[in-house]
């Protein structure tokens, strides 16, 4: 079964994101993006709805940067369909060679990403992707990263659907970067 207009297939891949309250720790909603991964129409959809927007609004994106890990999911699958590269954002210690990597905070903890130090050349305009968005921090680290790196962040985009503007204010805030694809959500 094809879904045609853009407003069914953000129905279908909401319909799609399975909420687990309290996890990894009380007090987080973690939405499980693995329901879209399953169904190959879901999957289509939200490749669809990223490579619409882009083509749409950055048509000069040169790289998609995904981040660890399920940025990894979705970003091979768009990069393929842009024709264009991608690069892994990865958690300290997962990459071989020289990295440049940037420590951050988490609702839950600190944590630290890396990219391979020659992954990104100085000027290149990179598209970041993620699956959701919780509270920007993953998606901030790599925008840094990007920046020590002289890369141009162009856009950052996430099947997020989450009602968080504190979150956005806070990227837009520490970015260059123009957009987020976001869908407010009743999860």
């Amino acid at each position: 079964m094809a879904v045609h207009t853009r407003e069914a297939k953000l129905d279908l891949v909401t319909k799609h994101i399975k909420p687990f309250p309290d996890f990894p720790s009380k007090g987080i909603l973690f939405r499980d993006i693995c329901p879209i991964l399953k169904d190959p129409v879901a999957l289509t959809a939200v490749i669809d709805l990223f490579e619409e927007h882009v083509r749409q609004t950055h048509p000069q994106v040169e790289l998609i940067v995904g981040l660890d890990a399920r940025g990894f999911l979705f970003g091979p699958l768009l990069a393929q369909r842009l024709g264009v590269g991608f690069v892994l954002v990865r958690k300290k210690g997962k990459l071989p060679g020289p990295t440049v990597s940037v420590a951050y905070k988490l609702e839950y903890g600190e944590a630290e990403v890396e990219v391979q130090e020659d992954a990104v050349a100085p000027g290149e305009k990179v598209l970041l992707i993620d699956d959701l968005l919780a509270t920007g921090g993953t998606l901030c680290a790599a925008c840094e990263l990007m920046k020590k790196q002289n890369a141009e962040a162009t856009s950052m985009i996430s099947a997020g659907f989450f009602s968080a503007t504190k979150t956005l204010r806070r990227i837009r805030a520490s970015s260059s970067s123009r957009d987020i694809i976001t869908r407010r959500s009743s999860c």
